[in-house]
């Protein structure tokens, strides 16, 4: 009953929202916004409807979606294996670790002038930003997970005879997965936000693409439909992201909110109830304990 009535909640919140929009924008208000510039929900809607008739809006689609989930994967295999790498070798963490560090901070954006030198085609250049973007939080995500673990699993592998490769998939990968999987959250929100940029730069075809078109030639229902798309196409591939680790990490602990009984109060005048102390049922008196010492 409370699940249903949270997601009433979340419909209501979204409907709320809707309808300020399409009221502000249909009375072309302008306080400190110039909210008239905008078009309203009735004329997002209708143009929504007018691309979901033509196939080009699902080429756009097929193709985001392509390159969203190609960079992605990619950047999940490296990031976990070099986090783990780095965090267990100190030769790897000395070699990669200032490499990695210098590049970290460079936005993926500005990364599109050496994918287009790097790469002969602007698809292979657009799955390579998409991938620098998601690599950092994963790879960053990864290693602070695995350095967090406790020595005495490592340990206990070790005593029944475990070598390198057990401790590896017994202990680092399993007691990390939390941590990975908080970092491939980060990163799929990162890399979408990357490659509609790098659609709107050097693409063709792509959800990023139409957008950007749709600004040029000020079609400004158009870009609101390109906006809605890329918010919903995010929200469904971080919560994909969100459901698979918590299908992989469902023997953690579960902790949920549940809220405290008020304590009562007390009336006026009435005296505080005496403090309990717990007793034991074998206790004895102090006299009887230091006695019992004494002959010992």
């Amino acid at each position: 009953m409370i699940r249903y009535a949270r997601y009433a909640l979340r419909i209501a919140s979204l409907a709320v929202a809707l309808g300020l929009w399409q009221l502000l924008t249909s009375q072309d208000i302008d306080l400190w916004l110039r909210l008239s510039q905008f078009p309203t929900v009735t004329d997002v809607a209708h143009t929504f409807a007018d691309r979901l008739a033509g196939p080009d809006y699902w080429t756009d689609l097929t193709d985001s979606l392509t390159r969203i989930l190609t960079g992605f994967l990619l950047a999940a295999v490296l990031g976990v294996a070099t986090g783990v790498l780095v965090a267990r070798s100190r030769l790897a963490e000395d070699l990669l670790g200032p490499v990695l560090e210098v590049i970290r901070p460079i936005p993926a954006i500005a990364l599109v002038p050496v994918a287009i030198l790097l790469f002969p085609s602007n698809e292979q250049g657009i799955v390579f930003i998409t991938c620098a973007a998601a690599f950092f939080p994963v790879l960053v995500s990864t290693r602070h997970a695995v350095r967090a673990l406790t020595p005495v699993w490592e340990e206990a592998v070790r005593t029944m005879g475990g070598g390198r490769w057990r401790v590896l998939a017994s202990v680092v990968l399993p007691g990390a997965l939390p941590g990975v999987f908080g970092g491939l959250s980060v990163g799929i929100g990162v890399s979408w936000i990357c490659v509609i940029s790098a659609e709107m730069i050097s693409g063709q075809y792509g959800v990023g693409y139409r957008t950007w078109q749709d600004y040029t030639v000020v079609d400004y229902p158009g870009v609101f439909v390109g906006m809605a798309t890329i918010g919903v196409l995010g929200w469904l591939t971080s919560t994909a992201v969100e459901l698979l680790g918590r299908r992989l990490t469902r023997w953690l602990p579960r902790t949920a909110h549940v809220p405290a009984p008020r304590p009562k109060t007390a009336r006026a005048g009435a005296a505080p109830p005496p403090a309990r102390t717990a007793v034991r049922k074998d206790a004895q008196p102090e006299e009887a304990r230091d006695e019992h010492l004494v002959r010992d």
